[in-house]
């Protein structure tokens, strides 16, 4: 069974119409070992015998004849998705008890696809950090340790949960959400694959909205082939959702060991950042010869805004937060405190059910948005946006793809975090100018550092250019042959 976690989605697709294994025995397999790591807190809740139930009716539809795209292959959750019927937190307490009365689109296109749901995985509240332990149910834990320093690391965040069950063998593969890098930087911190598609490829409905303008769901998995096999059950057209774009889904796997002979590959100066460690450096200078010895071209490009990308990202998304979460008020669902007076009540449950971290961004959320502010902050940061996607635009008109470093540092101690809170949104930025413009990017783990702990290349691309994306990532991922796992997993 221990063989059977140890997998990628692609081998236990080939077991399975090989009848090697049934999707009971995967799901098993996966049950065990989330019930071995549970120290690593990445899950808020299992779900085994809904995914023993669900494997089951795989089984019996393979035998018919019926195989869907993900048929049989068990998977986590990020508890940002609803799930009809299923507690669904957002890492909030303020969602206590919700259990939604439907299905998010992009989980319904899984399940529909044949997929095995094995629980709903933890993450920083309401997507909302870069390390998740913002969230109410304590943060996850990165399986990855430094040698010979059993100190807890974090595994990034928002979609910490779903990175270290990926990483430590609890799940084939996971779903996440990138606002701002919530997938590409735990995919860094934990050796594994994420993809943030283009905005408006994924549905957003029946997700819980941190920011509507950025929010985008996406894959991670231990190969980014396995993230071309999710994204395509994931990716498509939702008439339920205005921001989700009515174009074809292309077959990601088709053309993905083509290579790069022939792409130019730009390499942008603005992402060499003070202080950068040299580990980092080195890796990014070795993913360029990676993909010159495989017949790629780079040049360097300018992408002259990107010092701006993430300030103008803080204002943009808790200004967004602070429309998104006025709903959550005590009223209709999740946390209620009782109070003499209906103001009471409101101030008392916003109080206590959203954490440290959301009432920062809702109160700087608000008072940019507010009269005397709005023109100065945030109507300055979507013109900034604005030049932000110009500035890749202008790039891809010479360029295929784009190759950065995935992350500014390595995952991080869980007891020992950064205090200051400008320190920790800087752990995203070199993930926040491709959010702010929409395209889309990949994390491809390349190595380790000098501590031992894994590193992550990323790959941009244009929007809705994922094929390339994942082509020129498969290119590194072949090269960088990447094969370090955590101890003990």
């Amino acid at each position: 069974m221990s063989d059977l976690v140890d997998i990628t989605i692609a081998d236990a697709r080939d077991l399975l119409v090989a009848g090697e294994t049934s999707s009971r025995e995967l799901a098993e397999a996966q049950i065990g070992a989330m019930e071995r790591h549970r120290d690593l807190n990445a899950f808020i809740t299992e779900t085994p015998e809904t995914a023993l139930a669900m494997a089951d009716a795989s089984d019996k539809r393979r035998a018919g004849g019926e195989v869907g795209a993900l048929e049989g292959i068990p998977v986590a959750i990020k508890d940002l998705f609803c799930t009809k019927g299923l507690l669904t937190t957002a890492g909030s307490h303020i969602l206590d008890g919700f259990e939604p009365p439907y299905e998010s689109t992009v989980t319904a296109n899984m399940w529909a696809a044949g997929a095995v749901m094995l629980g709903k995985t933890n993450m920083d509240e309401f997507a909302m950090g870069s390390s998740n332990l913002t969230s109410y149910y304590g943060g996850a834990i990165n399986p990855w340790r430094m040698p010979g320093d059993n100190r807890k690391l974090v595994p990034g965040g928002s979609s910490g949960g779903s990175a270290s069950a990926v990483a430590a063998r609890m799940a084939l593969g996971a779903t996440g959400t990138d606002t701002g890098g919530s997938i590409r930087q735990p995919a860094s911190f934990t050796g594994i694959t994420g993809l943030k598609p283009t905005y408006g490829r994924c549905s957003r409905w029946g997700i819980v909205a941190f920011a509507s303008s950025l929010d985008q769901a996406g894959p991670m998995a231990r190969s980014v082939r396995d993230c071309a096999i999710l994204l395509g059950a994931m990716a498509g057209h939702d008439e339920k959702d205005s921001t989700s774009v009515d174009t074809e889904v292309p077959d990601y796997e088709a053309g993905i060991d083509d290579g790069v002979k022939g792409l130019t590959i730009g390499i942008p100066k603005e992402y060499r950042v003070d202080g950068m460690p040299v580990d980092i450096e080195d890796l990014w200078q070795k993913g360029i010869r990676w993909l010159e010895e495989q017949g790629a071209k780079t040049v360097e490009i300018s992408l002259p805004h990107t010092k701006y990308a993430l300030p103008a990202y803080y204002i943009v998304a808790p200004a967004e937060a602070s429309s998104n979460l006025a709903r959550y008020d005590g009223v209709k669902y999740g946390l209620r405190i009782e109070a003499d007076d209906l103001t009471t009540m409101y101030e008392k449950t916003r109080a206590e059910g959203f954490g440290a971290e959301v009432q920062r961004r809702v109160l700087i959320g608000t008072y940019v948005l507010s009269a005397g502010y709005y023109d100065a902050y945030y109507l300055k940061a979507q013109k900034v946006r604005t030049r932000i996607a110009e500035d890749f635009k202008s790039a891809f008109a010479s360029v295929d793809a784009i190759l950065t470093p995935t992350a500014p540092n390595t995952a991080f101690s869980a007891d020992d975090p950064p205090t200051d809170p400008i320190e920790m949104y800087l752990n995203d930025v070199f993930t926040v100018p491709a959010s702010m413009a929409g395209i889309p990017g990949v994390s491809v783990p390349a190595g380790l550092s000098s501590e031992g702990l894994p590193l992550g290349l990323q790959v941009l691309g244009k929007a809705f250019d994922e094929p390339t994306v994942i082509k020129v990532a498969r290119a590194l991922e072949v090269a960088a042959a990447f094969d370090a796992r955590p101890e003990g997993i």
